[in-house]
């Protein structure tokens, strides 16, 4: 036999060798999951004979209901659909409105599951006006995470984050300690998915503490799951590999639970993170062939286009990284065929398709698929939607630190008010009395505070002005009348100096932007001067007092110096947030930042703290040795 023939049978058998490997671990998946859906539908028969047979009240069919829904939709749509159809019938027949914001909320969970994101989102808008009008705050967070899940699995991050921080505030608000873990991973896996891994492993510790306190299985299997992801991806940047291997053992752990718990959905997204590792650092293609047909068998029993079209994506990796390039190309298209909405999905498949074509010598095509390539990078998402998402982040902070301060402003005024009614009354009454001397005494430092500044903005206006209708007219004068003279030039460069000082000087003083456009507008041409500093805006651009604009722009100022002088800070962001009645200036940094303890502090910061508390105002600085720098400055406006 010649080396020919021998490579030829030798290529037959090792193909046939596979062909069986594969239908053997087929043949496993489906007989693992068969034993855990019987499981499951034992549990289910018992609530639908209970339905069925015993007399039950409007009130009770509608909840058992609701429980067969829950217990079909991990793995039976269609029975799931039906179930949660009849539920809603009786609920809206009954006028319940909290259970019928359930029942929208499951057909929202169903439609978005079949990618049927309009049709998900319909429901998810009633389902949150029942909620309202039910006045339950805890399934209207439940809606509110629905609709971040829609968005984040079309990629848009920024509405999607929105929607999960709503929830994560009334949850938290509640004490709702399972709700809360699933939102904290949820958040960590869109900061993943933008790459902000810092942040997404913030989020996770969080989420990790929750459910290993209440020893939540599905819990412990998204954290795990979203630590495998965030190590993979250093394991790739940095080519480490104790975090591949960090990647592969929590990828298992997450997979093995999810086997326990039979959660299709997640087990799908589980496998696609050990076919990475398995082909992309332990270069076992077996091992990762196994785990691309689970991906796929689970896709195609869950009916998720999405999660099916993603499958052959990782089967056209696997390919071409085994130089299989035809069949890269035909599970590229088969991916493409089924759901060609991702757009990461698609730089990928459109990537393989190129460079496939390329190896196979098929110009036309690699020319084809080489504006397809290009077209999909032009669709990654923008670098805007990342600031977007962290300035929604810091809103959310800031919301929560106000919650934790009322409520303890609450219990406060309880224990004073219950010491007042009690034995310390007469001690109290004498506090009282002491206390409205105190406030006497600074509302009259307040209002001289005000009047001195006050005259120093018509003051510092008049001289503006000043300078613009006299000096500047006649320099503008002088350099007309020389113009001509060509011995002169230098002089008139020198005039050009002075009227670009003029206007430096007047911007200083009073910028005549603040005047014209208010905080916004001046504050955008101050950001314009400075490289390494962004300006972010938010809320409703309206004029306010001028006082008040005027000390928010000199602390902007102010702040912004101090960190380009003292900090060594790379990056600035300056945030203005506004309404009608309230005003919000952050300046963070990136800097060396301070210990407050220790550090002397200079006449800029006091002049700060002067010009808020003259306006009434609240200043925080959140610092550390090495952590940056971050200011906050919060101002109501009076009507």
């Amino acid at each position: 036999m010649n080396d020919e023939k021998k490579a030829v049978l030798l290529q037959a058998l090792t193909t046939k060798k596979i062909t069986i490997m594969k239908r053997l671990i087929f043949i496993a998946l489906i007989l693992q999951v068969a034993l855990a859906v019987a499981g499951q539908s034992l549990d289910v028969d018992s609530l639908v004979n209970r339905l069925n047979t015993q007399k039950l009240t409007k009130e009770e069919q509608i909840e058992l209901f609701y429980k067969i829904y829950e217990t079909y939709v991990s793995y039976d749509l269609d029975n799931a659909y039906e179930y949660a159809k009849q539920g809603l019938a009786l609920a809206e027949n009954e006028k319940n409105k909290l259970m019928a914001s359930k029942f929208n909320t499951a057909f929202g969970r169903i439609y978005a599951t079949k990618t049927d994101y309009e049709t998900a989102m319909i429901y998810y808008e009633k389902a949150l006006e029942l909620a309202k009008a039910a006045k339950n705050e805890e399934q209207e967070a439940a809606v509110y995470q629905g609709i971040g899940i829609i968005y984040a699995r079309q990629n848009n991050y920024v509405p999607g984050l929105d929607y999960f921080l709503k929830a994560l505030t009334i949850n938290e608000g509640l004490g709702l300690k399972i709700q809360c873990m699933k939102l904290l991973s949820n958040i960590a896996g869109m900061n993943r998915g933008m790459q902000n891994n810092e942040r997404a492993l913030y989020y996770l510790e969080r989420a990790k503490i929750i459910a290993e306190e209440i020893e939540n299985a599905f819990g412990m299997m998204q954290v795990y799951f979203e630590f495998g992801a965030i190590h993979y991806f250093y394991g790739r940047v940095k080519n480490d590999p104790e975090n591949f291997e960090k990647a592969l053992e929590y990828a298992l752990k997450a997979h093995k639970i999810s086997h326990d718990i039979n959660d299709l959905d997640f087990r799908g997204a589980i496998t696609e993170i050990l076919i990475f590792i398995y082909s992309d650092y332990v270069n076992d293609f077996e091992m990762a062939t196994k785990y691309a047909s689970e991906r796929l068998q689970v896709a195609e029993e869950w009916g998720d286009p999405k999660m099916i079209a993603s499958a052959w994506l990782c089967f056209s990796n696997l390919y071409r990284n085994q130089e299989r390039y035809g069949e890269s190309i035909n599970a590229a298209l088969a991916a493409l065929a089924i759901d060609s909405t991702d757009v990461s999905y698609n730089f990928n498949l459109f990537q393989n398709l190129l460079l496939a074509s390329i190896c196979l010598n098929d110009n036309s095509k690699a020319n084809h698929y080489y504006f397809k390539y290009n077209a999909s990078i032009i669709e990654k998402i923008s670098q805007s939607d990342r600031e977007t998402m962290a300035d929604m982040e810091f809103k959310y902070e800031t919301e929560k630190k106000e919650m934790r301060i009322a409520s303890l402003e609450k219990e406060r005024r309880l224990y004073v008010w219950l010491g007042v009614v009690g034995v310390f009354l007469a001690a109290s009454l004498g506090f009282v009395l002491l206390l409205t001397v105190r406030i006497a005494r600074r509302k009259r430092q307040l209002v001289a505070n005000e009047s001195i500044q006050e005259g120093e903005i018509g003051e510092r206006t008049r001289i503006a002005k000043d300078l613009h209708d006299r000096l500047g007219g006649s320099l503008s004068a002088v350099k007309i009348g020389l113009l001509n003279a060509e011995s002169l030039l230098t002089i008139n460069d020198k005039i050009d100096t002075c009227m670009k000082e003029l206007r430096e000087i007047m911007n200083n003083v009073m910028p005549i932007s603040l005047q014209k456009s208010g905080m916004k507008g001046a504050l955008e041409d101050f950001s314009a001067t400075i490289s390494h500093l962004r300006f972010h805006f938010f809320g409703e651009n309206v004029r306010i007092n001028s006082n008040l604009e005027y000390t928010v722009y000199c602390c902007a100022r102010e702040l912004v110096n101090n960190a380009l002088k003292h900090s060594g800070a790379t990056n600035i962001n300056l945030q203005l947030i506004q309404s009608r009645k309230h005003v919000s200036l952050t300046v963070q940094d990136d800097g060396c930042g301070f210990d407050e303890k220790t550090v002397e502090k200079g006449n800029g910061l006091e002049n700060i703290r002067n010009r808020v508390s003259s306006c009434r105002g609240n200043l925080d600085i959140f610092t550390a040795p090495g952590k940056g720098t971050e200011t906050v400055i919060e101002l109501k406006v009076e009507s």
